[in-house]
């Protein structure tokens, strides 16, 4: 890795957070795979802490919250007693988005337990600056993790989905018909026609297009947990400073005032002190 020059570095990254594989980013770079995975793992730092740095103090109004699945090394019902079952199976993305912003201010990569979900809501009300409006969906460890992390100070509701009949054999890769959405008011005075989900939910769409590793029935996973977290927060640094968000025509970052400019691939490898 230290001996490529930036002008690769730029390409490789490039390449990844445009939804190439490791194997397919060696294609096209000539990088051999090996290195490109120490790159990638050394800028995911640098942007895990560019992230928590920057995501700080933030206004927002408002906050929708998912989580997003995928799995490392082997899926669930494949585990058994030689694979480590903390870091291997299914793993969740959490994610939170401001949907007037379009800006990610916090991510979780973990387990679908009450741990995470206590994890991911502190740190996301240690970001904030003012109360917000908070909608997940019926994930219910949320009810006791947001009462934790946040007390009184939010308003607080869920967005409960009520699924049709499950599908049958042949369309088993569709997901269930969802027949009824209902709003449920948990703290404070959460107003009706924010109670919404389908921004984050959309993010989701964005993660599996844009990462390899998320794009479901390919052989294309991730083989470390390591692995997976590295490539979320490039995921999500490049999402907030770098791409530009088609309704916003600006990126999240400068629609949040975090920054005054558009960042390139350059500055944000320069950022993650990647670049050198």
């Amino acid at each position: 890795m230290n001996v490529l020059s930036s002008q690769q570095k730029t390409q490789v990254i490039t390449a990844l957070v445009e939804g190439n594989s490791i194997r397919s980013t060696e294609r096209i770079t000539g990088v051999h795979r090996d290195t490109i995975m120490r790159l990638l793992l050394r800028v995911g730092e640098g942007c895990a802490q560019l992230l928590d740095e920057r995501m700080r103090g933030l206004r927002c109004r408002l906050i929708q919250c998912d989580e997003i699945w995928s799995f490392v090394y082997v899926k669930q019902k494949h585990l058994n007693g030689h694979h480590d079952h903390a870091t291997m199976g299914d793993q969740y993305v959490f994610v939170a988005l401001d949907p007037e912003t379009k800006l990610v201010p916090s991510f979780l990569v973990g387990k679908r337990t009450p741990a995470s979900a206590y994890y991911f809501m502190t740190d996301l009300q240690g970001r904030l600056a003012n109360r917000v409006q908070l909608t997940t969906d019926g994930f219910r460890p949320y009810l006791r993790a947001v009462e934790d992390a946040f007390g009184a100070d939010i308003d607080y509701a869920m967005l409960i989905k009520i699924y049709g009949s499950p599908r049958n054999a042949e369309e088993r890769y569709s997901p269930d018909e969802i027949v009824e959405t209902v709003p449920v008011s948990v703290s404070g005075n959460p107003r009706p026609w924010a109670i919404c989900t389908s921004h984050v939910e959309r993010q989701n769409l964005t993660i599996r297009m844009q990462l390899r590793r998320f794009t479901r029935l390919t052989n294309a996973f991730s083989k470390k947990l390591e692995n997976m977290k590295a490539a979320m927060a490039l995921h999500f640094a490049h999402y907030n400073f770098v791409r530009i968000h088609r309704t916003l025509r600006a990126t999240p970052a400068m629609a949040a005032q975090l920054t005054d400019h558009l960042w390139d691939m350059g500055e944000l490898l320069a950022a993650t002190g990647a670049a050198n």
